[in-house]
């Protein structure tokens, strides 16, 4: 049995019920609970990007990009710890600092959440679209209402001195 669920920032693959069965807990509930985790730690911000899977024996791989290396590690034991996991592969890359990158994903936030048909993405806890920036080159990822909104804060990003950007971006229809 396959069956893809994505939520804003996670993309969690489930294989079996199997190995979650002896915990009493389905599928759906760990993932709630390995979202809240990430979302709730404090250092996660809109710079960063993590990609959720979990295997039919609760083996949960972390994939993604950070802008620390310590974030990568704090994630994974946060991850470890909900009721469920039984193992955490973490493959989160740490981006490496450059005052290029930086200003470049501090150009284009202002440039996404600053603009009148964008900025609710930027209220609340939780942004809802992530600029990751490696090397000049930007992938947006994240959840938008429309295809309208995605395309915009493509051509935002793109009007940065970005040397690309691909557009991970999906809207709610394509969510469900």
């Amino acid at each position: 049995m396959t069956l893809r669920v994505t939520a804003a920032f996670f993309v969690l693959v489930l294989v079996s019920n199997t190995a979650f069965a002896e915990s009493g807990r389905n599928m759906q509930q760990i993932f709630e609970d390995i979202r809240d985790q990430v979302n709730r730690y404090t250092n996660y911000t809109i710079f960063d990007n993590v990609n959720v899977t979990i295997d039919g024996q609760g083996v949960v791989t972390l994939a993604g990009h950070v802008t620390m290396p310590y974030k990568s590690a704090e994630l994974a034991e946060r991850v470890a710890s909900v009721d469920g996991v039984a193992g955490v592969e973490n493959k989160i890359a740490a981006l490496r600092f450059s005052l290029f990158d930086n200003d470049l994903r501090y150009r284009i936030a202002r440039a996404i959440y600053g603009n009148s048909s964008l900025w609710q993405y930027g209220i609340g806890a939780i942004p809802s679209i992530h600029i990751v920036v490696n090397r000049g080159h930007v992938t947006l990822a994240g959840v938008v209402a429309s295809q309208v909104d995605r395309r915009l804060t493509e051509s935002l990003a793109r009007q940065s001195l970005a040397l690309s950007v691909i557009n991970h971006l999906q809207t709610d229809e394509e969510m469900r």
